[in-house]
């Protein structure tokens, strides 16, 4: 693999990485939510490895050229982003944490260890949501195929596969170490200000609200258009 063009793609994946959006709307609200943010990075983690998976075997290019089917994924993705917007809106008011970490206190009544099972089954659904969260988004799609075979070499030694499962998983790489910073910078100034941990997981719903509608408005107006020219 040529080394300029490795050090050039781990350059524009971190810019591409640090830039705000549903991915840290999402990570900064699992964070203050649960008491790990570690299956909310995991997930949307795992949704770039199956863009990586796509792309290395090709999917991923014969999606883009339909533009059809990509619409109504997109528009999938947009209703998924709506959905979670609403949920995280809905349990904005208990982004708060102790001074130790933890979650706050319990309501009356309300059993102070949570049971183990129902601790891993929140994990696991907090990491299919992160992994539906940046899996099911087009854009993330289409960035693999727009950007990683500008830095495949076919001249090198590694085929072309393998440079592209590479360039991919680096990317998978960075974005747990900046996502995990992210997502714990955001606890720990959060978390002796619960109104401020409050207002920032109010902010990451409305985000993930308006980008849901702008996708949705963006993808099923047209293909509507299009169906009704067909019939």
């Amino acid at each position: 693999m040529n080394i300029q063009l490795f050090l050039a793609f781990i350059a524009v994946a971190v810019a591409l990485a640090c830039t705000p959006g549903v991915d840290w709307a999402y990570s900064i609200a699992a964070g203050l939510k649960d008491r790990s943010f570690v299956p909310a990075v995991a997930g949307l983690c795992g949704g770039y490895v199956v863009h990586t998976v796509l792309m290395v075997a090709g999917l991923a290019a014969l999606l883009s050229g339909m533009p059809g089917l990509l619409g109504w994924l997109t528009v999938a993705g947009a209703a998924y982003l709506l959905w979670l917007g609403v949920a995280t809106l809905r349990s904005w008011r208990g982004a708060s944490f102790t001074a130790d970490g933890t979650a706050g206190a319990p309501a009356p009544g309300q059993a102070l260890a949570q049971p183990k099972a129902q601790a891993q089954a929140n994990q696991f659904r907090t990491f299919l949501q992160g992994m539906g969260t940046s899996g099911i988004n087009p854009k993330g799609l289409l960035f693999f195929v727009a950007l990683v075979p500008q830095f495949v070499s076919p001249e090198a030694a590694l085929p072309v596969q393998v440079q592209s499962g590479l360039l991919g998983l680096t990317f998978v790489l960075l974005v747990a170490v900046i996502y995990s910073c992210v997502a714990l910078l955001a606890r720990k100034l959060l978390q002796s200000r619960p109104a401020a941990a409050r207002g920032v997981t109010l902010a990451s719903g409305v985000i993930m609200l308006a980008l849901g509608a702008v996708l949705l408005s963006e993808q099923l107006i047209p293909l509507l258009g299009a169906a009704v020219r067909h019939s």
